[in-house]
């Protein structure tokens, strides 16, 4: 019988890549005028607070997000697949070290690397590779008549439960999570990293923290050049 494979999960947007990685396509979206700089408006007043430290991130990206599928509705698949591809291109090698280091040691010890991120999957596919996932789950938007984007979401029940993803994911990919090991940086991540043996919260928000703090879970802060524990 074939020995199931230790997993590790990770998180991506600012687990691994050092921003996020809609925030990033939505850029390059404006950029090459494929949304209007007036879509920029709909999340500027959240970005200027949290820049400012008067509003929290999470409605900051939220706004993002919003806007995106709005204006996602109508677009051919081809032109977030190209924006995907400059972003990835641009920005593949702005992740931290602690995270990168960490995915290359447990590569190399036999782990199967497992991405779970609310970005869009077609992003993901081009970003995870090169950092050794042998998996990716990430949000996938319906397209339509022409290749064109509905407006909706694939399976959006699942994408937003990431402890049923990983459950998913162990008994597709014949894993077990005996050793296994996770890493997220926000109170969405909690659901998985409660089904780990060694949880990580790296770079935490204060919900995350809290939690963290209350079930004794590792917490990593990289700062500058410097990674210590809390």
């Amino acid at each position: 019988m074939q020995e199931r494979r230790r997993v590790a999960i990770f998180d991506v947007d600012g687990t691994i890549f050092r921003s996020s990685l809609l925030i990033e396509i939505v850029d390059r979206l404006i950029f090459v005028g494929a949304f209007s700089e007036e879509v920029r408006d709909e999340f500027e007043i959240e970005h200027e607070r949290w820049l400012n430290r008067e509003g929290g991130y999470e409605e900051y990206i939220q706004a993002v997000v919003h806007a995106f599928l709005k204006h996602l509705k109508g677009m051919k698949y081809h032109i977030l697949a190209d924006a995907a591809g400059h972003v990835v291109d641009e920005h593949s090698k702005r992740v931290y070290r602690y995270t990168r280091d960490l995915l290359k040691k447990l590569k190399g010890e036999g782990f199967f690397l497992l991405a779970i991120s609310h970005s869009p999957k077609t992003i993901l596919d081009k970003f995870c590779p090169g950092l050794g996932f042998d998996k990716v789950y990430g949000t996938i938007y319906e397209t339509g008549a022409e290749d064109a984007f509905t407006g909706n979401i694939v399976d959006e029940h699942l994408i937003f439960n990431k402890a049923a993803i990983v459950h998913r994911a162990v008994e597709k990919e014949h894993l077990t999570l005996e050793g296994s090991m996770g890493v997220g940086d926000t109170e969405s991540d909690i659901p998985f990293l409660e089904l780990v043996e060694q949880p990580i919260c790296f770079n935490p928000n204060m919900k995350l923290y809290r939690h963290a703090k209350r079930e004794n879970w590792k917490v990593v802060v990289e700062r500058k050049d410097v990674i210590y524990e809390l």
